[in-house]
């Protein structure tokens, strides 16, 4: 059991006997009245996003999920397939499972998928990735404001935004979490 009080982003717990994850929580103290704890809540089946707030001493049950590696293989347009490095056993998921993750995935690349009863629901990049830009405006000499940045296109074809003496074809390290640049490699 987990108490709401203890929310955090990522948990996944089971409500009404459907089984969501945390994507956003809030302890709220109002001047007047008890504190309470608002959340946004996805359902990993079919993708629904609720709000809805839960008193910080209700106790909700913990939803169990597995986690496995597994390689991304290729997409065929509508299916994103990957293989379990163990049993080399290959799954297709759709769009609505892998989600913002695949913009930070390429070929061959190892993620965690998660899975709820032996159904896969979500995909979990590495936190940081290495990618290639594929195309950037060059940086122009003089072009020197603090902190300016420019938008590069990744080889996922992602669009981050980048220091002015980054250039194209250069490798970066990107956090999945955020999905900002980091650093060049």
């Amino acid at each position: 059991m987990v108490m709401a009080g203890d929310f955090r982003k990522g948990v996944t717990v089971e409500i009404d006997g459907q089984v969501w994850t945390i994507v956003d929580f809030q302890h709220v103290k109002p001047g007047k009245g008890a504190a309470f704890v608002r959340t946004k809540i996805k359902n990993i089946m079919t993708g629904a996003v609720l709000e809805r707030t839960f008193n910080p001493s209700d106790k909700v049950p913990k939803a169990h999920v597995e986690r496995k590696d597994m390689q991304y293989l290729y997409n065929d347009g509508e299916l994103y397939y990957f293989m379990d490095v163990e049993t080399y056993e290959q799954i297709p998921l759709n769009h609505n499972q892998v989600e913002e993750a695949i913009n930070f995935v390429t070929e061959n690349m190892n993620v965690q998928i998660k899975f709820f009863k032996g159904e896969p629901f979500s995909v979990e990049p590495p936190n940081f990735v290495e990618l290639e830009i594929t195309q950037t405006d060059p940086g122009f000499k003089g072009d020197t404001a603090t902190g300016a940045t420019k938008p590069a296109t990744l080889e996922t074809g992602y669009v981050v935004n980048v220091p002015l003496f980054v250039n194209q074809n250069d490798r970066i390290r990107v956090d999945t979490r955020t999905g900002e640049y980091m650093e060049r490699v």
